[in-house]
């Protein structure tokens, strides 16, 4: 271990390079759906020595001295978000002819930039690095910080953030109930990077095995945790309420094709019916995807006709669409306008007469996929969104909860804005279970659908609601406050699922103060790093 610390700190050029990009590419095995987190405990030392050489090699004074520091972390960072986002690449092949040539630049402009972030965090350590056991830490506060930052900076992005590698599993899950995904993301680099503290870069310094069995420590109690609560999770139901989900496995390629329209709509009417609806509807809740309809519902009365009928007395049908009003007074060229209309990514709850009850506009868009950032000019230069929504979708004004006839309130949430820790409630109610929509059929079977659906579980254990999730093509899932899944449809599969709704438990300790976890742990993890006064002068 001493020979493979040393030529990892000694290394140089592009062999420092290529050592940086490997370690943060085999990082992502720690993500879905391989859940390989142990890889951590090789890769995560090796990023704290190249530090440590960084930190030996660097230059006194000006910015340069933090350079090598920044290419180590943005090399790491560059492999690591390359791994695990590559599959993103795949929807720009559902439109090859249009979106092909987009490719490469999606493919590595995405992980290059996030991975300024991580370049960011090891300057920023290099700046409170110790020649002991504390740059552990030192690093932890750095990415900890950097990866808060990610999920908000430029409208944020968090995905497959390194927290992520403590939530393996619904034992190792049960973390994020008390400390969030940010709090995990800083304990995260404590314990795999621990088996650093072996090897000491400082020929004074002392070999500490303390640091490597607390963290092998941590993480047992983490799991250890997780056993006790599970053992205790009660497996309660919301009395006389049922979920079905509808996933209907439609081809993106051939969803929007004008002469699908009606033969897609009859696929939602006859997966809907599968199996047999009760004649007393009351308390079911039927759920269909994100923009479930290849058409504004509104401006199709036949089909909430059809719907209506569809649907038992009682019953309410929830269910992605595009919805369109009125541009008044505005101009064609605005922002999240066709053709002088506003056009939002919405979620309607409809009831057994076929009458919209109610609507939520998505708040988070995806910015190149639902809209292009500067969308006019870009736009005049001949570039479009891969939804090709001319303008772009308009964005919602804030989260809020919607209404059922017979079931509990639930907060929706469009594609990836159930990603985010921390902003999947309403200010003014807690709901009764998180409703996800999505439409994960742009990536096809690749890691994308496993990674989404397991983030959405982490929110649900934070947060100690039900979630509903319904997946175009999959994968759709009904899980209760502690991420055990009750029913599930698998990706590709084309079906419908029916469960009970899960009760609701009281607010975990991360959902009502996470953030002042994360925040005091951010704090005493970087004040262990300082030196004393004395050593300092």
């Amino acid at each position: 271990m001493d020979r493979l610390a040393q030529a990892v700190i000694l290394s140089w050029g592009w062999r420092r390079r290529f050592i940086a990009l490997a370690s943060g590419a085999l990082s992502a095995l720690a993500q879905a759906p391989f859940f390989a987190f142990p890889v951590l405990w090789l890769t995560f030392p090796v990023f704290v020595w190249l530090l440590d050489g960084s930190v030996a090699t660097a230059r006194r004074g000006g910015a340069r001295r933090f350079w090598p520091a920044f290419s180590a972390g943005w090399w790491f960072g560059f492999g690591y978000f390359l791994a695990g986002l590559w599959w993103i690449g795949a929807a720009f092949l559902v439109d090859a002819e249009q979106f092909a040539w987009l490719l490469p630049l999606a493919v590595i402009a995405l992980p290059a930039g996030l991975a300024l972030f991580w370049g960011l965090a090891a300057a920023f350590a290099q700046l409170i690095w110790r020649d002991d056991w504390r740059r552990i830490l030192a690093l932890a506060a750095a990415l900890g910080a950097a990866e808060w930052a990610r999920g908000h900076v430029l409208t944020g992005f968090p995905w497959n953030a390194i927290g992520y590698a403590l939530t393996a599993g619904e034992v190792l899950m049960q973390s994020a109930a008390v400390f969030g995904l940010h709090a995990l993301n800083i304990l995260a680099v404590v314990i795999f990077a621990a088996p650093a503290a072996f090897v000491p870069p400082g020929a004074q310094a002392r070999r500490n095995i303390a640091i490597p069995a607390l963290a092998v420590a941590g993480l047992a109690g983490l799991a250890l945790f997780g056993f006790i609560r599970l053992g205790q999770a009660p497996r309660a139901n919301v009395p006389d309420v049922q979920i079905k989900i509808v996933q209907p496995a439609i081809d993106q390629a051939e969803k929007w094709k004008p002469e699908n329209k009606q033969a897609i709509f009859q696929s939602f009417l006859d997966l809907s019916g599968e199996g047999g609806l009760p004649e007393n509807g009351t308390g079911l809740v039927l759920v269909w995807p994100e923009s479930a309809f290849p058409f504004a519902l509104t401006e199709e009365p036949g089909a909430l006709a059809a719907i209506g009928t569809m649907l038992p007395d009682g019953a309410a049908l929830v269910t992605g669409a595009a919805r369109v009003e009125a541009n008044v007074g505005g101009s064609v060229t605005d922002a999240g306008t066709d053709s002088g209309r506003r056009v939002f990514n919405s979620v309607y709850v409809i009831n057994d007469r076929g009458e919209i009850d109610d609507a939520y506009d998505k708040v988070h868009l995806v910015p190149f996929g639902e809209y292009l950032p500067f969308q006019q000019t870009l736009e005049s230069l001949g570039l479009q969104q891969l939804t090709k929504l001319r303008g772009g979708f308009s964005a919602g004004p804030r989260r809020r909860a919607l209404s059922l006839p017979a079931a509990p309130a639930f907060s929706p949430l469009i594609c990836y804005e159930i990603v985010f820790p921390g902003e999947v409630l309403p200010d003014d109610l807690r709901p009764g279970f998180l409703l996800n929509v999505t439409n994960d059929s742009w990536y096809g079977r690749t890691p994308g659908p496993y990674q989404h659906m397991h983030q959405a579980r982490v929110r649900a254990v934070e947060e100690g609601l039900p979630l509903v999730r319904a997946a175009n093509t999959g994968i759709s899932i009904v899980s209760d406050p502690f991420g055990r899944i009750s029913a599930r449809a698998a990706l590709g599969e084309k079906t419908s699922i029916t469960a009970p709704l899960p009760s609701a438990i009281d607010p975990p300790f991360s959902s009502r103060h996470g953030y002042y976890v994360f925040l005091i742990l951010l704090l005493v993890v970087f004040l262990v790093t300082l030196p004393h006064r004395s050593r300092a002068n």
